[in-house]
């Protein structure tokens, strides 16, 4: 089977989609754009798409629409915005969808919307794509705590935890199995050959706090695409802000089990030998190196070394019940899961609500 030769070069274009789903993350939303403006790189074009929620919809397209005032800074102009509307199911998956059947460049990022990058975020990416083997380009994600600094009893190896990039991943530019979804990149040509995000296994609206969709794209584009490669430049940097709801054990030991749900379906998608390689290796290797890490930081009269490791021994466990009853579930009562579409059927004119002009 012939592929497309992937596109290359300064010429790269690179489309950004931030999905939204609430107006208390108003001025989060703001920053985040204004980040992805002020690239040193500048993107090919910035979606905004709202998660079925019409008033916060109606807000952005006013606000974007809205004529600059004053003179224009020295530069380049920013990317021309647009706001659309989900055009699937509720979720972050189908609001992923929509932004790439919508955009128009040969690279597609992503950032969360209550992060903001660095200056030089794209200019990384897009390094990266030099290669026309590289599929997806993933960056470094950095927790900015609302209450000014770490718990001390959070271990690092469950940064996760908060979508941040955690300890024992590797260091510099590396190959990886799947790159974290909030400070990601794909090519456009890997959605056309191994399809969208999977609606069904991230979050959706529900409460419960799941994830896992980007690590099972990036391990089907790997079945899909064998010579394919993925990577994190750790160059590539955001910065993640953590709420102080998300600071509490209650929130820890939640997401960990709906970690362990969402694996299950991980696992069921693509099978558990490339669904859970990665995650035996942390097990194994990583968690009990932070468990001697918490207790010697105990008898070293640390603070919080003792809590740090229980909290490991914690989160493990959680996520080893949620993927344990999500296994027992899913063979119970099997739910389809499919790629989502990515054509330009999901993006059209209907769910188009605004293109504003650049401000």
């Amino acid at each position: 089977m012939n592929h497309p030769r992937p596109a290359v070069g300064p010429d790269l274009r690179i489309s950004v989609v931030i999905c939204v789903h609430t107006e208390d993350r108003w001025e989060d939303i703001l920053a985040a754009v204004a980040s992805v403006r002020a690239q040193s790189r500048p993107a090919h074009e910035l979606l905004l798409v709202v998660d079925h929620h019409q008033r916060l919809l109606d807000r952005l397209t006013e606000h974007f629409a809205r004529a600059p005032g004053g003179a224009r800074p020295p530069g380049p102009p920013p990317a021309p915005l647009r706001v659309l509307a989900n055009a699937g199911p509720r979720g972050l998956s189908a609001g992923r969808n929509t932004g790439i059947a919508a955009a128009d460049g040969e690279v597609i990022a992503f950032l969360d919307d209550d992060a903001v990058a660095e200056r030089d975020w794209l200019r990384h990416f897009a390094a990266a794509y030099a290669d026309p083997a590289v599929m997806a380009v993933g960056g470094r994600t950095e927790p900015v705590w609302e209450s000014g600094r770490r718990p001390l009893w959070f271990p690092e190896e469950f940064d996760w935890v908060v979508g941040c990039t955690y300890r024992g991943l590797p260091a510099g530019k590396v190959r990886v199995r799947n790159v974290l979804g909030g400070n990601a990149s794909f090519r456009r040509v890997a959605f056309d050959l191994a399809g969208g995000f999977t609606t069904g296994i991230g979050r959706d609206g529900d409460r419960r706090p799941l994830g896992c969709e980007e690590t099972e794209l990036c391990i089907r584009i790997s079945q899909v695409l064998p010579d394919a490669v993925l990577l994190i430049d750790d160059r590539a940097v955001i910065h993640h802000r953590v709420p102080a709801e998300r600071r509490r054990f209650r929130y820890f030991r939640g997401r960990a089990y709906a970690e362990g749900l969402s694996k299950a379906l991980v696992a069921r998608s693509v099978g558990a030998r490339d669904g859970l390689a990665a995650e035996r290796r942390h097990t194994v290797r990583v968690l009990p190196a932070g468990v001697l890490r918490g207790v010697r930081d105990a008898l070293l009269g640390r603070p919080g070394g003792a809590a740090r490791a229980g909290a490991i021994v914690a989160g493990a466990a959680a996520a080893a019940g949620g993927y344990a009853w999500g296994t027992v579930r899913a063979r119970a009562k099997p739910t389809p899961l499919r790629p989502g579409p990515v054509d330009d059927r999901v993006g059209g004119p209907a769910a188009a609500a605004h293109e504003g002009a650049p401000a």
